[in-house]
């Protein structure tokens, strides 16, 4: 046998996958290895003393986090996005944010609303700024401290949806502030709402303790497993639908296209709890503890939203109805991981 049969085969450009037969996808090539904090035979995340600041912050809260699995750069997203992709996805329905935000404008379907709406917008829907904001944080926290850039980029594009979000009820403000100059809108009184007012008071308790849960993934749990999948049903789903029977069918579409990140995000965040549970057993325990923890302070968030659900708005919804059907949305996506983590698994 010659030297020439006994020579390695040569190593490709995507030598980093292994020894792999098959060549990686766009998403793999652009995504792989991309989170230099979990760089191979390093000594720390950061080139720093290792009892850094920085590095004791990701040791402790990324590295010795209950949430754990093996190779976490076998995760793969479902919908294996990528930054191009996003933005030519984003770019499509933006156009069908900023069209129906002109046609509704030309038909002044503003100042058609009733007044008890106009109350409903003005104490729930234009203070929800304050809300998607915190989700913005945390979500950008939990892909800083990502142990891998697989779950670093999905996280990085759900905190560019919660801007997108934010920034249309912020356009939405001004336009009902134009139209309803004395309803409040757009003024220091929907601060207040966020701070005093005793429905928001259990959201905003809610959005503040989850930003000072440093643990990555608790913090995952909190907010991309319970807090996000109940309140989205309140402030996307079920706002959407009173918004419909109030004669706001501009509030309904809106929801509609913009819960499209929602579930998009809940896709991935699934994903990541089905594989942790599966590369590592003991994570399903971490993640059930941490539900049962904030499941019921998201209940109560939910709750309170509701009772300006059912008090305000002329067409309204009992607030047992609204927290009712938030605790059974969630309660469907978190058995949902545990039914295919079990389907896996047998």
């Amino acid at each position: 046998m010659s030297d020439h049969t006994n020579r390695p085969r040569a190593r490709r450009t995507f030598s980093a996958f292994g020894d792999v037969r098959k060549m990686p996808s766009e998403y793999e090539i652009v995504t792989h290895g991309q989170n230099w904090t979990t760089r191979e035979n390093r000594n720390a995340p950061f080139e720093q003393n290792p009892s850094s600041a920085a590095n004791l912050w990701f040791l402790t809260y990324r590295d010795q986090s209950p949430l754990q699995a093996d190779d976490w750069e076998q995760f793969r997203e479902p919908d294996s996005l990528t930054y191009r992709m996003y933005v030519n996805a984003q770019a499509e329905s933006e156009s069908k944010i900023h069209g129906v935000l002109e046609e509704y404008a030309q038909l002044g379907a503003d100042t058609k609303f009733s007044r008890g709406w106009i109350e409903t917008l003005a104490t729930l829907y234009t203070p929800s700024r304050y809300a998607i904001h915190g989700f913005q944080q945390i979500e950008a926290y939990l892909g800083y401290l990502a142990p891998t850039s697989y779950i670093t980029n999905p996280a990085g594009l759900a905190t560019a949806d919660f801007l997108r979000r934010v920034t249309t009820v912020a356009y939405r403000t001004r336009e009902l502030q134009v139209a309803h100059p004395d309803a409040g809108i757009g003024t220091a009184q929907e601060r207040r709402h966020w701070e005093q007012h005793p429905a928001w008071q259990a959201t905003r308790k809610a959005v503040e303790s989850a930003l000072i849960t440093y643990d990555w993934g608790e913090a995952f749990t909190a907010l991309n497993l319970v807090l996000l999948p109940t309140l989205d049903d309140v402030l996307t789903r079920q706002f959407g639908e009173i918004a419909l029977t109030n004669g706001d069918n501009l509030g309904w579409l809106l929801q509609s296209f913009l819960d499209a990140d929602n579930q998009r995000r809940n896709r991935w965040s699934k994903a990541v709890a089905t594989f942790a549970i599966g590369r590592r057993a003991e994570s399903a325990a971490a993640i059930d503890k941490w539900i049962g923890k904030w499941a019921p302070i998201a209940d109560d968030a939910a709750a309170g939203l509701g009772r300006i659900l059912e008090t305000l708005p002329e067409s309204g919804r009992p607030s047992v109805e609204v927290a009712a059907g938030a605790r059974a949305a969630r309660e469907a996506f978190t058995d949902s991981i545990l039914r295919d983590t079990n389907r896996a698994s047998a």
